[in-house]
This record gives structure tokens, C-alpha cells and sequence, in this order.
């Protein structure tokens, strides 16, 4: 299906309200239950926080009213809108220019409101295959695949049967959905196929005249979006590769097995009809040609000296091949510098601009500084950006699916 036309330029006059996350925190409803089963949001007894309550109160009335507002998570901004409202959720898709058969994420504060959403012929149960990662990992960047009630509209999950569910942890967006009382589907809050937003300014940049409001609540931890897991799948599929690693989840009971989707497998039917964000669309692309340089790399260990120095080599190489006809100087995204350079930053010469992700030992460094990494080359008018691939341990898997699904050219070390 083609995206939706993009809405009319300026409908809105775009707010920006800043929350401090440290303004909120949550307790248990009853101490004799699970701390996640009914939590109750609590409120510091500050000015700072009771102004930071009204900016979250602002946004409450908004989504109460089917309107989309951009909110922090632990991943990436998300573009929130009542998630049983198919109003709310068309004004998801008509905002992202997003189309209409790439399906969306729901958020919950509570597994209670989880419990909410699903079939009443699972008795309102959490499936069994879920539990052990539920206790371990929620809160967190986490999606779950679990069947789809009639409470959920079908252009939430694309018309499937199953619909991705996740409880974030960042507390501004755990605050919002438990003011609001009812789940938010959230997307990234972002144009359709461009790098996700990881501050709010990336937000505003996308989606100003386009959404009533963004909350800013700072720099997102993780910079990824979430793990989606199929737990239904024979045997368990990681859909896409998140925050929470391919490590993690098979060291749990009936996860010994888990494939990773287009690392282990590929499947025609899913690439044609996805079940989750993330599988059939070109994503995470600046306005800018992408080339990036792949490393190998085996299960569970990085690249060795040896590939690191061929890499560095072969964009090197590619630099001043380009350079000879480039309308613009080179952006480049580098793990390091020079070898044992792992502080980061940003230099210039005037034809070479480079920025520094992070070490090639440190993937969640490099995913948090991914996306923004992306938007600052292409803000600099760099002519392309040139990657250096990391290895895929850890939340390596879920920088290098990203790269892959940016680049227009991508070369193997």
C-alpha cells in the first residue's frame, strides 16, 4: 500500500513543553502485588515537578481528544495517540506520511492494562512463553507479539491478528499513558523513512506545523528502537533486533533456539504483509546517500585488528576517490578516531567532516549516537556519509539492522 498524501504544512503551531523524568517515579497499588501490576504514578513535591505534571496534563488532554503528541521513551521519541481511537491512530499514520500496512507499536503503563487489550478467550492472561522475559526485561525496550482483541483497531497491527505491545520504561512516557488510562500506540516520531528521532529538536525538525505538541524530556538511553519477539513462532523470531540483545533473550528457557529475522531467516509472506514496524519499508534514511562499509564478524565476538584496519583503509580509499567530484565535503561516521580513541567528538578539515559514535567495544554507545549522528552529518550538507559497520554482538545486531535498512550502498570488509 502506498503512504498516506501528507497532511496540509502548518496545521498546527507546534508546542515544546519540557518534563524532567526525575519529576515522576511510581509505587505499587497494593504491597502485597506486583509492583507492575497497578502501579500508581506519584508526583515529587517540587515547583519544578508540579510544572513539569501541568506540561504532562497539557499533553493528556490532547491525546483525550484523538490528537497525536511526540513523547519521550528509553528508545526513541514516539508520535503517541489513543490506541483504541482508530481516529487517534489514522492521525498517526496522516502526520508520519507513514503507510498504512506497516503496523504500530502499543504502549501500556501497567501490566493490568495489558491484561486490558487481549482476548477474553485467554482469559486475560499473560502467555506463558512471555512470562520469564516480562519479569526480567519489563520496563524496557521489549515488544512482544501477542493476539489482537476486537478493543484494538485494525489499522493498528495492519489488519493481522497479533498486535506488538510494549511497557516502556522512561517515566514520562509511563506517566502519560497512566494519566490518560487508556494504551498509546507510538511509532517514531518522525517523517516516514528517516532516521528516528532521539531528541526532541529531531522531532521538531520532521513534524513542526504537523502535531500539536512535543514533550521534551532530553536525550533518549538507548537510541534504538525497541526488540520485537514473536514468541509464537516456531521456533522463537526476534523480528527486529532492539535494546533488549539476541544475547539476553536466549539465555532464557524456550528461547534456546530464538532466529533473528534476515540474520537466520527470511520470509516472503512477512516481508509482503509485516507484522511489526520495521521489516517491508526503507527506514532510518537522511536526505543524504548512505554508504556503508560492513564488517565480519562471528557470533558473539567483534571484528578482529585485522578487519578494523582493512575497514579504516577502505574508506579511506573511497574518501579520496569521491573527493576528486563530491559537490560537497564527506560526512563520516567513525567508531573511534585512531585506535585506542574512545572519547568521541567531532573534526573538520573542510572536505572531511567526522564524527565519532563511540568505541567498537561499547555497541550501546554507538546506538545511542547512531540516529543523532545521521541527522548532525546531514544538517553539516555533507555530500554522503560513509559508515563504519560494528560488529553484531550485542546491540551491534540492532545498529548494524538499522545501517543496512539507511544505506543505498553497502560494502563488505
Amino acid at each position: 500500500m502506498s503512504a498516506p498524501a501528507a497532511c496540509s504544512p502548518s496545521r498546527f503551531a507546534t508546542e515544546i513543553l519540557s518534563a524532567d523524568p526525575e519529576s515522576f517515579s511510581f509505587a505499587p497499588r497494593d504491597p502485597a502485588e506486583s509492583p507492575l501490576l497497578r502501579p500508581v504514578l506519584q508526583v515529587k513535591d517540587s515547583p519544578k515537578a508540579q510544572q513539569d505534571h501541568a506540561s504532562l496534563l497539557r499533553a493528556v488532554e490532547l491525546l483525550r481528544s484523538n490528537e497525536p503528541v511526540a513523547i519521550p521513551t528509553e528508545t526513541v521519541y514516539g508520535l503517541a495517540a489513543n490506541a483504541l481511537s482508530p481516529e487517534a491512530v489514522a492521525k498517526i499514520f496522516l502526520a508520519k506520511g507513514r503507510p498504512s500496512d506497516n503496523p504500530l507499536i502499543i504502549h501500556v503503563s501497567s501490566i493490568e492494562m495489558l491484561l486490558s487489550i487481549l482476548p477474553s478467550e485467554l482469559s486475560h492472561r499473560i502467555p506463558q512463553v512471555y512470562q520469564a522475559l516480562i519479569d526480567r526485561h519489563w520496563p524496557g525496550p521489549l515488544t512482544i507479539l501477542v493476539p489482537r482483541s476486537s478493543k484494538i483497531p485494525k489499522q493498528v497491527t495492519g489488519g493481522h491478528d497479533t498486535v506488538a505491545v510494549r511497557f516502556p520504561s522512561h517515566p514520562i512516557a509511563r506517566a502519560l499513558i497512566s494519566l490518560c488510562g487508556f494504551p498509546l500506540a507510538a511509532p517514531s516520531a518522525n517523517t516516514s523513512g528517516r532516521p528516528s528521532p532521539t531528541l526532541a529538536g529531531h522531532v521538531f525538525a520532521d513534524l513542526q506545523g504537523r502535531i500539536p505538541l512535543i514533550i521534551d524530556g532530553g536525550s533518549c538511553d538507548s537510541g534504538v528502537e525497541s526488540t520485537v519477539l514473536d514468541g509464537f513462532a516456531t521456533p522463537p523470531a526476534i523480528l527486529r533486533p532492539g535494546g533488549i540483545t539476541y544475547e539476553q533473550i536466549k539465555a532464557f528457557e524456550g528461547m534456546e533456539n530464538v532466529r533473528v529475522y534476515r540474520r537466520d531467516y527470511v520470509d516472503e509472506a512477512l516481508e509482503a504483509a509485516p507484522t511489526t514496524p520495521g521489516m517491508k519499508y526503507r527506514h532510518y534514511s537522511p536526505n543524504v546517500e548512505v554508504v556503508l562499509f560492513e564488517v565480519s564478524s562471528t557470533e558473539g565476538h567483534l571484528p578482529n585488528e585485522a578487519v578494523l584496519s582493512k575497514r579504516r583503509a577502505m574508506v579511506q580509499t573511497e574518501i579520496t576517490k569521491r573527493l576528486e567530484s563530491s559537490p560537497g565535503p564527506i560526512g563520516v561516521l567513525r567508531t573511534w578516531f585512531a585506535a585506542g580513541d574512545t572519547e568521541g567528538g567531532f573534526r573538520y578539515d573542510g572536505n572531511v567532516a567526522e564524527l565519532a559514535l563511540g568505541a567498537e567495544s561499547d555497541p550501546h554507545k554507538v546506538a545511542q549516537e547512531l540516529f543523532k549522528g545521521l541527522r548532525e552529518l546531514e544538517e553539516r550538507k555533507v555530500a554522503y556519509i560513509f559508515v563504519e559497520g560494528i560488529g553484531e554482538k550485542g546491540e551491534g545486531l540492532a545498529v548494524m539492522n538499522r545501517l543496512r535498512k539507511a544505506a543505498s550502498t553497502v560494502v563488505s570488509v
